[in-house]
This record gives structure tokens, sequence and C-alpha cells, in this order.
């Protein structure tokens, strides 16, 4: 073969048909990627006609940022490109996962208008890995159920209140764990649900003959619900015989008379169990496992409190 050749191409008519710039020509040819077929007489370089197929495999490969060496060894055949192309796809999800994470956190610090400080507390929750978020969130749980856990009802509660991230999560799922990992190492939130689960431990009895459900939530839930749905005004005299039926219910529960001092009692109990955190610790968990909304007792327990208040007076 001479440089005479009309099958040959120069490297002007390679960049034509690529659309490659010829600076990038020379680049790969002088790599060993894209090699002459022969030169002119005059030094010129001239190509094959498989040089425009091995460019457009090329460009393709880089454009899936396939690294230079690992393209000539392709081009080479050293290596097979499924090969290549697994360990890549690899790589690739290693940085779709950090790029999600990094958009997660820079969306949490625009929206909130972090510190540096937040958001460098933030960067290092969402680094967790798996073992050291199990490790938080059972701090966490530890703190809540300590000395209660041989309850019959704790297993299911811990169990119902931990967080699985997945292995590839959603940027809405990195924004919850970040979040719900901030508020478990807060002090006074691990406080107020301490309080909660030892109240739950003993806001229930063994029997009853009412139909009414046996643990307090419950109790406030079947009961007062259908008040709201009636329209009924906690302060009006619709909602004595709803209270009545729910003081009468803490008595059994408590074992003490169902009196005026049980009612402030129990009013205050409710109040402390109307905690937005838990709510939104609820909610930011149902996010990262993927679980539907959960119910608030929100508008239950306003109501159950506002209504005994309003009796007392």
């Amino acid at each position: 073969m001479n440089g005479n050749d009309t099958s040959l191409c120069s490297i002007g008519d390679l960049s034509r048909l690529t659309g490659l710039p010829v600076r990038t020509i020379r680049f790969y040819s002088d790599s060993g990627i894209v090699t002459p077929a022969v030169r002119s007489p005059a030094g010129y370089r001239r190509y094959g006609k498989d040089a425009v197929v091995r460019l457009g495999l090329v460009r393709t490969l880089r454009e899936l940022g396939i690294d230079l060496p690992a393209i000539r060894k392709v081009m080479d055949r050293e290596v097979a490109l499924p090969e290549v192309a697994a360990v890549h796809a690899e790589a690739l999800d290693v940085q779709i996962h950090h790029l999600r994470l990094r958009r997660a956190l820079l969306t949490v610090v625009a929206e909130r208008g972090s510190t540096p400080e937040e958001l460098d507390l933030m960067f290092r929750l969402a680094q967790l890995s798996e073992e050291e978020r199990t490790r938080l969130i059972g701090d966490f749980l530890d703190s809540v159920f300590d000395g209660l856990r041989s309850h019959p009802a704790f297993s299911a509660v811990t169990r119902s209140m931990t967080p699985e991230l997945p292995d590839h999560p959603e940027p809405e799922q990195l924004t919850a764990w970040v979040e719900l990992a901030q508020l478990c190492q807060d002090p006074e939130f691990r406080d107020s649900m301490r309080g909660m689960a030892e109240n739950l431990a003993t806001d229930r009895i063994t029997e009853t003959a009412t139909g009414i459900p046996l643990v307090l939530a419950a109790a406030v839930r079947s009961l007062v619900e259908p008040a709201l749905a009636d329209g009924i005004a906690p302060a009006s005299p619709e909602a004595a015989p709803v209270i009545a039926l729910l003081t009468a219910h803490y008595a059994k529960i408590t074992g003490a008379p169902d009196d005026p001092a049980l009612r402030v009692r129990l009013a205050a109990h409710l109040e402390s169990m109307n905690d937005p955190r838990r709510d939104h610790y609820l909610h930011l968990l149902a996010l990262i496992n993927g679980w539907p909304p959960p119910d608030t007792m929100a508008p239950v327990l306003d109501w159950a409190v506002r209504a005994l208040r309003a009796e007392g007076r």
C-alpha cells in the first residue's frame, strides 16, 4: 500500500467524515489508538477506511466516560468491551450515588439557610456506612426504650421505628435520612420519646367490657374521630359524653378515681403525646422506607385536650 492509494483518507478527510477535530485525531493517532496505514512521500498520515469506524467507537466510549488506556485495550483486543463496560458502569453507580448525595445536601442547605457547621454535620451523617447508621439508630432506640424492651408491645414498635435506607436511595430519601439522624441526636426529642414510651407501657388495661381499645392512644382515636367527623366542637355540650367515656377509660387504666384531678392529668398527658417532632420522625421514616405517609394523631389529641380543659373551667 502506498501514500497515493485513493482508498486512503487524509487526517482532514477523517475529520470531515467523523466530525472530530484534526488535533483530536492526531492525538488519538499519536496515542496508538487509531494508527495511520501509511505515510505519504511528504510524510503526511494516510488512514484506511476502518479508521472511521474505530474513531466512531472511540468517540462513543469517550462520551460514556471510559478512559483512554481502557479504550486502547479494547481497540487492541486486549480486553473485551463488555468487561470494560461493566467496570465503568460500577464506577458510574458510585458517582451517581455521590452526586445524589451532594444534590440532596445542597438542596437542604439552600432551603434551610444552613450554617457551614450544619452543612458539615449533614455531610457526615449522609456519608455514614450502613453499620454506622445502624449504630446511630440503635443508640437512639436504646435511649427511648431502655428497660422497656421486655414489654410485649415494644418489639414491634422498635421495628416500626427503624429506618432502612436503600442501597441506591432517591434524593428525597437521603434528605429524609439526614433530617431523621439529626432528630435522633436531639436530647429534648429523646426525652420526649422516652416519656411517650413509658406512658405506652402503662396506658393499657388487661380487659375491657366497653368495646373501646385497650391502649389509651387507640381509645382516644376511637372516641374522638367520630366527634371530629360530626363537627362537634370541643367546648360544646355534645363533647361531654365523649370526654366522659375517655376519662372513665383512663381511670380504669390508672386505677385512679374519675375526678377533676384525673382530667387535668389526662389533659397534660395527651398534650405531651402531641409532639410535632414525633409526627415529623414518622413522616421521615415513611419516606426513607418507602411506606405510605402515616396518619397524624395531632387533630384528635388537640380536640381531646381542648375538650378536657373546657370541662375544667
